[in-house]
Protein backbone atom coordinates (compact mmCIF):
# COMPACT_ATOMS: atom_id res chain seq x y z
CA UNK A 1 0.00 0.00 0.00
CA UNK A 2 2.63 2.46 0.63
CA UNK A 3 4.61 1.76 -2.21
CA UNK A 4 1.70 2.13 -4.44
CA UNK A 5 0.57 5.48 -2.25
CA UNK A 6 4.16 7.22 -3.14
CA UNK A 7 4.36 6.26 -6.60
CA UNK A 8 0.51 7.82 -6.85
CA UNK A 9 2.36 10.58 -5.32
CA UNK A 10 5.30 10.97 -7.86
CA UNK A 11 3.05 10.91 -10.63
CA UNK A 12 0.69 13.50 -9.43
CA UNK A 13 4.32 15.88 -9.12
CA UNK A 14 4.69 14.53 -13.04
CA UNK A 15 1.75 15.76 -13.97
CA UNK A 16 1.66 19.05 -12.12
CA UNK A 17 5.24 19.64 -13.59
CA UNK A 18 4.28 18.81 -16.97
CA UNK A 19 1.15 20.86 -17.22
CA UNK A 20 3.14 23.90 -15.79
CA UNK A 21 5.56 23.27 -19.02
CA UNK A 22 2.37 22.51 -20.84
CA UNK A 23 0.73 25.68 -20.13
CA UNK A 24 4.06 28.21 -20.76
CA UNK A 25 4.36 26.24 -23.73
CA UNK A 26 1.08 26.46 -25.18
CA UNK A 27 0.97 29.99 -24.66
CA UNK A 28 4.17 30.76 -26.63
CA UNK A 29 2.35 28.46 -29.60
CA UNK A 30 -0.17 30.28 -29.62
CA UNK A 31 1.97 33.53 -29.93
CA UNK A 32 4.11 31.98 -32.72
CA UNK A 33 1.25 31.16 -34.70
CA UNK A 34 0.10 34.74 -34.02
CA UNK A 35 -3.32 33.57 -32.67
CA UNK A 36 -5.94 34.95 -29.82
CA UNK A 37 -6.28 33.37 -26.61
CA UNK A 38 -9.44 31.39 -27.93
CA UNK A 39 -7.67 29.73 -30.35
CA UNK A 40 -5.08 28.94 -27.55
CA UNK A 41 -7.74 27.80 -25.15
CA UNK A 42 -10.41 26.27 -26.71
CA UNK A 43 -8.52 24.61 -29.27
CA UNK A 44 -4.72 23.85 -28.73
CA UNK A 45 -4.93 23.28 -25.04
CA UNK A 46 -8.30 22.23 -24.66
CA UNK A 47 -7.67 19.37 -27.68
CA UNK A 48 -4.29 18.40 -26.33
CA UNK A 49 -4.78 17.93 -22.74
CA UNK A 50 -7.87 15.71 -23.33
CA UNK A 51 -6.85 13.79 -26.48
CA UNK A 52 -4.74 10.94 -24.76
CA UNK A 53 -7.82 9.95 -22.03
CA UNK A 54 -9.71 10.28 -25.13
CA UNK A 55 -8.09 7.33 -27.15
CA UNK A 56 -8.12 5.31 -24.31
CA UNK A 57 -11.77 4.64 -24.66
CA UNK A 58 -12.48 5.34 -28.36
CA UNK A 59 -9.23 2.29 -28.73
CA UNK A 60 -11.16 -0.09 -26.51
CA UNK A 61 -14.44 0.15 -28.78
CA UNK A 62 -12.65 0.27 -32.05
CA UNK A 63 -10.27 -2.56 -31.72
CA UNK A 64 -10.84 -4.75 -28.96
CA UNK A 65 -14.83 -5.26 -29.92
CA UNK A 66 -15.83 -6.93 -25.99
CA UNK A 67 -18.80 -5.61 -24.84
CA UNK A 68 -17.17 -5.31 -21.23
CA UNK A 69 -14.50 -2.61 -22.18
CA UNK A 70 -17.54 -1.60 -24.95
CA UNK A 71 -19.33 -0.66 -21.79
CA UNK A 72 -16.39 0.98 -19.86
CA UNK A 73 -15.48 2.99 -23.00
CA UNK A 74 -19.39 4.38 -23.65
CA UNK A 75 -19.04 5.33 -19.60
CA UNK A 76 -15.74 6.88 -19.97
CA UNK A 77 -16.82 8.74 -22.56
CA UNK A 78 -19.99 10.15 -20.75
CA UNK A 79 -17.99 10.94 -17.90
CA UNK A 80 -15.52 12.94 -19.37
CA UNK A 81 -17.68 16.09 -19.96
CA UNK A 82 -19.83 15.22 -16.37
CA UNK A 83 -16.29 15.74 -14.88
CA UNK A 84 -15.43 18.75 -16.88
CA UNK A 85 -18.83 20.62 -16.40
CA UNK A 86 -18.93 19.97 -12.72
CA UNK A 87 -15.31 18.86 -11.00
CA UNK A 88 -13.41 21.07 -13.01
CA UNK A 89 -15.89 24.23 -12.93
CA UNK A 90 -15.53 23.48 -9.24
CA UNK A 91 -11.95 23.58 -8.98
CA UNK A 92 -11.29 26.73 -10.95
CA UNK A 93 -14.08 28.87 -9.11
CA UNK A 94 -12.09 27.31 -6.00
CA UNK A 95 -8.94 28.55 -7.34
CA UNK A 96 -10.31 32.20 -8.28
CA UNK A 97 -11.11 32.20 -4.14
CA UNK A 98 -7.62 31.00 -3.17
CA UNK A 99 -5.65 33.12 -5.32
CA UNK A 100 -8.23 36.14 -5.02
CA UNK A 101 -6.01 38.99 -3.72
CA UNK A 102 -3.07 38.01 -6.14
CA UNK A 103 -5.06 38.08 -8.75
CA UNK A 104 -5.73 41.50 -10.88
CA UNK A 105 -9.51 41.70 -10.78
CA UNK A 106 -10.01 39.72 -7.41
CA UNK A 107 -12.96 37.66 -7.67
CA UNK A 108 -14.46 39.36 -11.18
CA UNK A 109 -13.36 36.96 -13.95
CA UNK A 110 -11.29 38.13 -16.91
CA UNK A 111 -13.10 35.77 -20.02
CA UNK A 112 -14.50 36.74 -23.20
CA UNK A 113 -18.18 35.67 -22.68
CA UNK A 114 -18.62 36.07 -26.29
CA UNK A 115 -16.56 32.85 -26.90
CA UNK A 116 -17.52 31.52 -23.45
CA UNK A 117 -21.74 31.65 -24.47
CA UNK A 118 -20.46 30.40 -27.84
CA UNK A 119 -18.93 27.12 -26.51
CA UNK A 120 -21.17 26.52 -24.14
CA UNK A 121 -24.07 26.81 -26.41
CA UNK A 122 -22.02 24.30 -28.72
CA UNK A 123 -21.42 21.69 -25.65
CA UNK A 124 -25.41 22.28 -24.24
CA UNK A 125 -26.76 21.33 -27.99
CA UNK A 126 -24.11 18.47 -29.54
CA UNK A 127 -24.40 17.13 -25.75
CA UNK A 128 -28.50 16.76 -25.50
CA UNK A 129 -28.07 15.49 -29.24
CA UNK A 130 -25.65 12.76 -28.28
CA UNK A 131 -28.06 11.75 -25.57
CA UNK A 132 -30.94 11.55 -27.16
CA UNK A 133 -29.11 8.95 -29.84
CA UNK A 134 -29.34 6.70 -26.67
CA UNK A 135 -32.90 6.48 -26.65
CA UNK A 136 -33.52 6.39 -30.67
CA UNK A 137 -33.83 2.29 -32.07
CA UNK A 138 -33.40 3.45 -35.75
CA UNK A 139 -29.34 2.98 -36.67
CA UNK A 140 -30.08 4.88 -39.54
CA UNK A 141 -30.92 7.72 -37.40
CA UNK A 142 -28.65 7.21 -34.80
CA UNK A 143 -25.68 7.83 -37.77
CA UNK A 144 -26.84 10.96 -39.37
CA UNK A 145 -26.73 12.19 -35.64
CA UNK A 146 -23.13 11.00 -35.05
CA UNK A 147 -22.25 12.77 -38.51
CA UNK A 148 -23.86 15.93 -37.38
CA UNK A 149 -21.68 16.15 -34.43
CA UNK A 150 -18.41 15.49 -36.46
CA UNK A 151 -20.08 18.82 -38.47
CA UNK A 152 -20.79 20.79 -35.73
CA UNK A 153 -17.29 20.52 -34.02
CA UNK A 154 -15.43 21.62 -37.59
CA UNK A 155 -18.09 24.46 -37.49
CA UNK A 156 -16.98 25.20 -33.98
CA UNK A 157 -12.94 24.95 -35.11
CA UNK A 158 -14.11 27.26 -38.07
CA UNK A 159 -15.86 30.39 -35.71
CA UNK A 160 -12.99 29.97 -32.97
CA UNK A 161 -10.72 30.80 -35.75
CA UNK A 162 -12.47 33.40 -37.42
CA UNK A 163 -13.90 35.01 -34.30
CA UNK A 164 -10.24 34.81 -32.59
CA UNK A 165 -8.60 37.80 -31.67
CA UNK A 166 -4.98 38.52 -30.87
CA UNK A 167 -3.87 40.21 -27.66
CA UNK A 168 -0.25 41.08 -26.78
CA UNK A 169 0.15 39.79 -23.33
CA UNK A 170 3.60 39.49 -21.64
CA UNK A 171 4.49 36.22 -21.52
CA UNK A 172 7.02 34.48 -18.71
CA UNK A 173 9.98 33.38 -20.82
CA UNK A 174 10.20 30.25 -22.24
CA UNK A 175 10.97 27.33 -19.53
CA UNK A 176 13.03 25.46 -22.12
CA UNK A 177 14.77 28.47 -23.37
CA UNK A 178 15.38 29.75 -19.60
CA UNK A 179 17.49 26.39 -18.93
CA UNK A 180 19.43 25.78 -21.68
CA UNK A 181 20.00 28.88 -22.43
CA UNK A 182 18.43 28.75 -25.69
CA UNK A 183 16.58 31.23 -28.14
CA UNK A 184 12.78 30.67 -28.19
CA UNK A 185 12.36 29.03 -31.63
CA UNK A 186 9.04 27.85 -32.97
CA UNK A 187 10.70 24.03 -33.23
CA UNK A 188 11.97 24.75 -29.51
CA UNK A 189 8.25 25.59 -28.39
CA UNK A 190 6.97 22.61 -30.18
CA UNK A 191 9.86 20.39 -27.86
CA UNK A 192 8.60 21.60 -25.29
CA UNK A 193 4.53 21.40 -25.86
CA UNK A 194 5.49 17.42 -26.71
CA UNK A 195 7.26 16.95 -23.85
CA UNK A 196 4.87 18.46 -21.62
CA UNK A 197 1.57 16.20 -23.09
CA UNK A 198 4.19 13.31 -23.38
CA UNK A 199 4.99 14.03 -19.35
CA UNK A 200 1.29 14.45 -18.84
CA UNK A 201 -0.50 11.32 -20.36
CA UNK A 202 2.84 9.12 -18.76
CA UNK A 203 2.02 10.61 -15.24
CA UNK A 204 -1.71 10.24 -16.08
CA UNK A 205 -1.26 6.69 -16.55
CA UNK A 206 0.84 6.21 -13.56
CA UNK A 207 -1.86 7.82 -11.59
CA UNK A 208 -4.83 5.83 -12.69
CA UNK A 209 -2.81 2.08 -12.68
CA UNK A 210 -1.64 3.27 -8.82
CA UNK A 211 -5.27 4.10 -8.20
CA UNK A 212 -6.95 1.29 -9.36
CA UNK A 213 -4.46 -0.82 -7.51
CA UNK A 214 -5.20 1.39 -3.98
CA UNK A 215 -8.75 0.98 -4.43
CA UNK A 216 -8.48 -2.44 -5.19
CA UNK A 217 -6.84 -3.24 -1.77
CA UNK A 218 -9.54 -0.80 -0.25
CA UNK A 219 -11.93 -2.83 -1.71
CA UNK A 220 -13.77 -0.17 -3.23
CA UNK A 221 -16.43 -1.09 -5.90
CA UNK A 222 -16.22 -1.45 -9.31
CA UNK A 223 -18.46 1.32 -10.22
CA UNK A 224 -17.04 3.92 -8.36
CA UNK A 225 -13.86 3.42 -9.72
CA UNK A 226 -15.08 3.31 -13.28
CA UNK A 227 -17.43 6.43 -12.57
CA UNK A 228 -15.47 8.62 -9.92
CA UNK A 229 -12.21 7.49 -9.23
CA UNK A 230 -10.73 6.88 -13.00
CA UNK A 231 -12.43 10.31 -14.07
CA UNK A 232 -11.14 12.42 -11.91
CA UNK A 233 -7.38 11.28 -12.42
CA UNK A 234 -8.10 11.19 -16.49
CA UNK A 235 -9.31 15.04 -16.18
CA UNK A 236 -6.48 16.17 -13.79
CA UNK A 237 -4.49 17.54 -16.66
CA UNK A 238 -7.29 20.00 -17.49
CA UNK A 239 -7.79 21.03 -14.05
CA UNK A 240 -4.26 21.58 -12.82
CA UNK A 241 -4.04 23.56 -16.28
CA UNK A 242 -6.83 25.70 -15.32
CA UNK A 243 -5.55 26.52 -11.47
CA UNK A 244 -2.13 27.84 -13.24
CA UNK A 245 -4.00 30.00 -15.23
CA UNK A 246 -6.49 31.67 -12.75
CA UNK A 247 -3.40 32.14 -10.69
CA UNK A 248 -2.02 34.19 -13.39
CA UNK A 249 -5.34 35.63 -13.96
CA UNK A 250 -5.20 34.23 -17.55
CA UNK A 251 -8.76 33.38 -16.78
CA UNK A 252 -10.09 33.83 -20.47
CA UNK A 253 -7.52 30.44 -21.06
CA UNK A 254 -8.30 28.79 -18.05
CA UNK A 255 -11.86 28.65 -19.08
CA UNK A 256 -11.25 27.99 -22.81
CA UNK A 257 -9.38 24.81 -22.02
CA UNK A 258 -12.07 23.37 -19.88
CA UNK A 259 -15.20 24.42 -22.52
CA UNK A 260 -13.16 23.83 -25.55
CA UNK A 261 -12.55 20.22 -24.09
CA UNK A 262 -16.14 19.91 -23.34
CA UNK A 263 -17.14 20.98 -26.75
CA UNK A 264 -14.18 18.37 -28.48
CA UNK A 265 -15.78 15.63 -25.85
CA UNK A 266 -19.19 16.14 -26.39
CA UNK A 267 -18.75 15.62 -30.46
CA UNK A 268 -15.94 13.43 -31.23
CA UNK A 269 -16.04 10.42 -28.78
CA UNK A 270 -19.59 10.81 -28.68
CA UNK A 271 -20.36 10.43 -32.68
CA UNK A 272 -17.48 7.20 -32.50
CA UNK A 273 -19.45 5.94 -29.79
CA UNK A 274 -22.83 6.20 -31.46
CA UNK A 275 -20.99 5.02 -35.08
CA UNK A 276 -19.02 2.00 -33.40
CA UNK A 277 -21.79 0.86 -30.65
CA UNK A 278 -25.27 0.44 -29.66
CA UNK A 279 -24.96 3.51 -27.75
CA UNK A 280 -27.12 2.62 -24.67
CA UNK A 281 -26.48 4.05 -21.76
CA UNK A 282 -27.77 3.30 -18.22
CA UNK A 283 -29.17 4.85 -15.81
CA UNK A 284 -25.50 6.23 -14.04
CA UNK A 285 -24.67 7.64 -17.33
CA UNK A 286 -28.16 9.47 -18.19
CA UNK A 287 -27.98 11.03 -15.19
CA UNK A 288 -24.55 11.89 -15.03
CA UNK A 289 -25.20 13.38 -18.60
CA UNK A 290 -28.60 15.73 -17.57
CA UNK A 291 -26.49 17.23 -14.78
CA UNK A 292 -23.41 17.82 -17.14
CA UNK A 293 -26.08 19.62 -19.30
CA UNK A 294 -27.42 21.49 -16.17
CA UNK A 295 -24.33 22.80 -14.64
CA UNK A 296 -23.17 23.64 -18.16
CA UNK A 297 -26.64 25.84 -18.75
CA UNK A 298 -26.38 27.52 -15.32
CA UNK A 299 -22.69 28.77 -16.46
CA UNK A 300 -24.16 30.07 -20.08
CA UNK A 301 -27.29 32.06 -18.62
CA UNK A 302 -25.19 33.40 -15.82
CA UNK A 303 -22.62 34.94 -18.33
CA UNK A 304 -25.68 35.73 -20.61
CA UNK A 305 -27.12 37.92 -18.22
CA UNK A 306 -24.35 39.28 -16.80
CA UNK A 307 -22.05 39.33 -19.04
CA UNK A 308 -19.40 38.85 -16.96
CA UNK A 309 -18.34 36.03 -14.47
CA UNK A 310 -17.88 35.23 -10.87
CA UNK A 311 -16.57 31.76 -8.83
CA UNK A 312 -20.40 31.48 -7.70
CA UNK A 313 -22.06 29.00 -11.03
CA UNK A 314 -18.60 27.57 -11.16
CA UNK A 315 -18.46 26.18 -7.39
CA UNK A 316 -22.22 24.89 -7.74
CA UNK A 317 -20.54 22.51 -10.08
CA UNK A 318 -19.05 21.05 -6.60
CA UNK A 319 -22.87 20.57 -5.57
CA UNK A 320 -23.65 19.10 -8.68
CA UNK A 321 -20.75 16.31 -8.78
CA UNK A 322 -21.96 15.60 -4.62
CA UNK A 323 -25.22 15.14 -5.74
CA UNK A 324 -24.30 12.62 -7.97
CA UNK A 325 -22.20 10.63 -6.22
CA UNK A 326 -25.23 10.51 -3.44
CA UNK A 327 -27.51 9.48 -6.21
CA UNK A 328 -24.72 6.55 -7.28
CA UNK A 329 -23.67 5.27 -3.44
CA UNK A 330 -28.29 4.59 -3.44
CA UNK A 331 -27.35 2.30 -6.48
CA UNK A 332 -24.65 0.11 -5.74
Amino acid sequence: MGANISRMLFSLMIILISCEFFTNGIEWLGKKLRVGEGVVGSLLSAVGTCLPETMIPVIAILFFREKKLEDIGIGAIVGAPFMLSTLAFFITGLSVLIFWSKRKKGLVMNINSEILCRDMSFFITSYTLGILAAFIGIKALKDIIALSLIAMYAYYVYLTVKQDKVYHTPLDKLYISKIFHVKTRFRVVMLQVFLALLGIVVGAHIFVIKIEAISALLGIPAIILSLVITPIATELPEKFNSIIWVRKSRDALAMGNITGAMVFQSCIPVSIGILATDWRLDFNGVVSALIAVLSASIVYFWIENKKSLNPIPLIMGGFFYLIFIILLSGHI
